[in-house]
């Protein structure tokens, strides 16, 4: 088999056990990186760094793929208000996305002899989206249509997705509420805010010391405990006849 070395260097075609010898002295591995060459081609390189590498190099593909697809956002010179909030929002999705905008407004019937509308709603678009994208070139009247492309930026200089936005400030808001003002701090004893038994209750309960005085009118303390605490008919002496 071809064996390269870790730098890229060519260290010739040599058999199978002399190669796996050759990488176990330099402490690193031998990767097939072309099997159906002929002889083989294998790499004395560390399997790790080599799988880091490769990965990273398949996202800047992804990334090269994302920005050479085009999404096509159709405006109208009589937009409604809310199908314009729509558009907006798909055109930040495929910006955040990488990908490119292209903008397109149709003029119908006798809205061509009024196409300043339709500049003003192609303008008022470029300038919402402008923290996400910038138009490559100014919008152009071509036959019916007002047509511009819209490139994103980068991501250093790119707003954040609305979305991701909306749940910063969620969590922000939710760690405020956890640590509000009433939060008690760290050190200090806690204080029971329990009231205390009211008297009459703490003697219908019985469990006290001391307590020696007779349950009125022949009653025991565990059966007033049992009924209302302030009965109106405590008073009362009935008698069977």
């Amino acid at each position: 088999m071809r064996v390269i070395g870790n730098e890229g260097e060519q260290l010739g075609v040599m058999p199978l056990s002399e190669a796996i010898s050759l990488a176990r002295i330099k402490g690193v591995d031998l990767v097939e990186v072309a099997p159906n060459a002929n002889p083989p081609v294998c790499r004395v390189v560390d399997f790790g760094k080599y799988k880091y590498e490769l990965e990273k190099r398949q996202k800047e593909n992804k990334k090269h793929q994302h920005a050479n697809k085009v999404k096509e956002i159709q405006l109208s010179a009589t937009i409604d208000p809310h199908d314009f909030e729509t558009k907006k929002t798909h055109a930040i999705d495929f910006l955040c996305e990488d990908m490119k905008v292209k903008a397109s407004l149709r003029f119908r019937g006798r809205e061509m002899a009024h196409t300043e509308f339709g500049f003003q709603v192609v303008r008022r678009f470029l300038k919402e989206i402008s923290t996400w994208g910038h138009p490559d070139f100014e919008p152009k009247l071509n036959g019916r249509s007002i047509n511009v492309m819209i490139s994103p930026l980068p991501k250093s200089k790119r707003a954040k997705h609305p979305s991701e936005a909306d749940q910063g400030e969620a969590g922000k808001k939710a760690e405020t509420t956890e640590a509000g003002p009433d939060e008690t701090p760290a050190g200090t004893p806690a204080v029971s805010t329990t009231p205390p038994r009211p008297a009459q209750e703490t003697a219908a309960g019985g469990g006290g010391h001391g307590n020696n005085s007779a349950p009125a009118h022949g009653k025991s303390s565990s059966s007033k405990s049992a009924g209302f605490a302030n009965s109106p008919f405590e008073g009362l002496d009935i008698q069977k006849q």
